[in-house]
């Protein structure tokens, strides 16, 4: 009995213990060091980078939260330390300054900042605005004055790397970036590169006032977690890379986003020189985009392989779906794309441009006049996407196509431009001969329970498969064509296709040509 006694009183005492540590644990966590104690001023007129930059060094010393308090703080860039937490609360701004030397004399660095830092984030509900046109603005003028140098900005605009960033991590572990607005980035909005263990979640990205706006870009990092996010940005909404130092994404979730670009919604690419491995996409929206919903892209060298894409829907886009491996590097190594499922995706895709109106718009195509384009998955001669699942998919084209316009007889499929270097988006080809699916040097490709339609008249095929081997299709659902054939064979084998409804009077769905 004693010692029963003796084992339950040394629990108590362990749990006493261990609820002393974390309670010890928990306060020094949440100590908060206020920038107006260290001498920052509210109102566009001060500059507080020091005093931010200094209760950031304080915090650092034994971890701590940074408190933005209600107001509008300025500051130049500022980096932030291991075990620090930057809190913007609900009612503070913190404004980017809008002179370019506060981010710099050389390549602009970001207005927040890590490299080589652990356990750093980004918390609160209140806004970080970049102030990006206006620092933009400010960098032009110095740059006619000579006080900073550009290769770019007189034949197009500065470059990236003169354009400071909202936030960006660098080779840092256990990152966070939650429920924060970032608005008006000069450049790109986020960008976390090298990182391992990153979550960013409820953030709100409004960033449209420049060019490259990218909304969230991931680059050579793992483990990353991207949940509940509302993004509205001029270049790239969700953006994956592989580029500069060596390194691959791996271990990408993405769910419950809201995306609106005016480039791509989700994108893996266009730097691909190492590779992208277990990425899963999950419920997402992405509406008014010029470019592809969902654009996968190895072009550099590098592979894809394990995407997982289940429901998308996409509303008013440019193009559904864009596969693409190509050749853009100039040495002998050839990239691979490779286990890729899309499934449960509806999407709608008009006859007009889709971000119309927006500040920022996409570029009209430099490529020949074309009509309505369809969702494609292309390699190149001699290397092949392999493996690609399309299942539940449903997809309206505003149709209309007009051989006036652009025209491919079908027996010159094979004459569409390779255009093997090109820089990867689906007007890359210029027309193309079908307006659902364009599938192209590939292998081990299947539909099922795929709808397509459109709502004017298209005179091409719905699907063409060109030097594809192994094509499986089951529940293919076409309701209407004026074309003969619903679906052109060239060059392909091992082509299977059940159950699935054709419009009345389709004697013979299937054409194959040599």
């Amino acid at each position: 009995m004693l010692i029963n006694r003796l084992n339950v009183l040394m629990k108590i005492i362990k749990l006493l213990i261990a609820f002393l540590v974390f309670t010890l644990f928990a306060n020094a966590q949440q100590k908060v060091y206020n920038i107006t104690d260290f001498g920052a001023k509210s109102g566009i007129g001060n500059l507080n980078t020091i005093a931010i930059q200094s209760a950031i060094e304080a915090a650092s010393k034994n971890g701590g939260q940074v408190f933005i308090p209600k107001g509008q703080f300025v500051t130049g860039s500022i980096e932030l330390k291991d075990n620090v937490e930057l809190f913007v609360s609900e009612d503070a701004e913190l404004l980017g300054s809008t002179n370019r030397m506060d981010y710099g004399i050389g390549p602009a660095r970001a207005l927040i900042y890590a490299k080589d830092r652990q356990n750093v984030s980004v918390d609160g509900k209140g806004t970080i605005n970049g102030r990006g046109a206006e620092v933009v603005k400010n960098l032009i003028s110095l740059l006619h004055e000579g006080k900073l140098q550009d290769d770019t900005w007189v034949v197009k605009r500065p470059g990236e790397a003169n354009r400071p960033k909202l936030v960006a991590f660098v080779n840092c572990r256990n990152v966070r970036v939650k429920n924060v607005l970032l608005k008006n980035s000069a450049g790109w909005v986020q960008d976390f590169i090298g990182c391992d263990q990153v979550t960013i979640d409820r953030i709100k990205v409004e960033s449209t006032v420049y060019w490259n706006n990218d909304g969230i870009d991931i680059v050579n990092s793992k483990n990353v977690s991207i949940t509940n996010c509302d993004i509205d940005a001029a270049d790239d909404g969700i953006c994956l890379k592989s580029e500069g130092a060596p390194g691959i994404c791996e271990n990408i979730y993405v769910a419950n986003c809201k995306i609106r670009s005016s480039a791509n919604g989700f994108k893996i690419g266009t730097g691909s020189y190492g590779g992208f491995r277990n990425i899963k996409v999950k419920n997402i929206t992405v509406y008014n985009t010029y470019r592809s919903a969902i654009a996968l892209e190895a072009v550099d060298g590098g592979f894809i392989d394990g995407v997982d894409i289940d429901g998308v829907d996409a509303n008013y886009v440019g193009n559904p779906i864009f596969i693409r491996l190509g050749h853009r590097n100039t040495d002998e190594k050839y990239s691979s794309v490779k286990n890729i499922r899309i499934a449960n995706l509806k999407a709608y895709i008009p006859n007009a441009k889709p971000d119309a109106g927006y500040p920022i718009e996409g570029p009209l195509p430099k490529s020949a006049p074309h009509n309505l384009l369809p969702a494609s998955i292309v390699g190149i001669p001699g290397h092949d996407i392999t493996n690609v699942s399309i299942e539940n998919i449903n997809i309206t084209y505003g149709g209309g196509a007009k051989k006036e316009v652009a025209y491919i007889p079908d027996e010159r499929v094979s004459e569409v431009n390779e255009n093997i270097a090109g820089y990867p988006e689906f007007s890359m080809f210029g027309e193309l001969p079908a307006w659902g699916f364009y599938v192209r040097h590939a292998k081990n490709i299947s539909f099922s329970n795929v709808s397509l339609s459109y709502q004017l008249p298209d005179f091409r095929a719905a699907l063409i498969f060109d030097d594809v081997d192994t094509i499986n299709i089951n529940k293919l659902n076409i309701d209407s064509t004026v074309n003969e054939h619903i679906i052109l064979l060239k060059q392909t084998s091992k082509f299977s296709i059940k159950q699935s409804n054709f419009p009345n009077g389709i004697k013979s769905p299937v054409k194959i040509l040599k």
